[in-house]
């Protein structure tokens, strides 16, 4: 059986922590696969506060989830304390894709590589909308301030 494979990105902009919690289960008794979505939505939400943003308000223009690809590398189950590391690149003129590596804290063993791709949309037009330039500037900045960190 051929699989899907994500290649994750070598830079990350936003990492934040997320507890599985007890509705986060499946009847084996582990993350299911359907609450890696909202578990990746929580931390995309989060990353977007921290620039100041809501889904619905990216520079006046929303988002739409248009796609995702999810890989499982291992289980993970009530409890653990889970570490999301969002990646932004490939822009085009109407979107981007983000990237998530999720580990877990304890032992930093990795859990879910994920890709979405992200339409921008206007909402009160029900259009598809450019990629805000100043969005894609902001995480061009992040990630020029990052490597000039890791330089010094």
């Amino acid at each position: 059986m051929s699989r899907i494979k994500i290649k994750l990105p070598e830079f990350f902009h936003f990492t934040t922590e997320i507890p599985v919690r007890i509705n986060d289960l499946n009847y084996g008794g582990h993350v299911g696969n359907d609450s890696f979505l909202s578990i990746i939505q929580e931390a995309r939400v989060r990353f977007l506060k921290s620039l100041g943003y809501t889904e619905i308000d990216i520079e006046g223009v929303g988002i739409i989830m248009v796609d995702s690809l999810i890989n499982y590398l291992r289980e993970c189950f009530y409890g653990d304390v889970l570490i999301i590391d969002i990646s932004v690149s490939n822009f085009d003129e109407r979107g981007c894709d983000f990237f998530y590596r999720i580990t877990k804290k304890s032992d930093k063993s990795p859990v879910v590589n994920a890709k979405t791709g992200i339409l921008f949309y206007d909402y009160q037009k029900n259009i598809k909308a450019a990629t805000p330039v100043a969005f894609k500037t902001r995480i061009l900045e992040i990630e020029k301030s990052m490597n000039k960190r890791d330089t010094n």
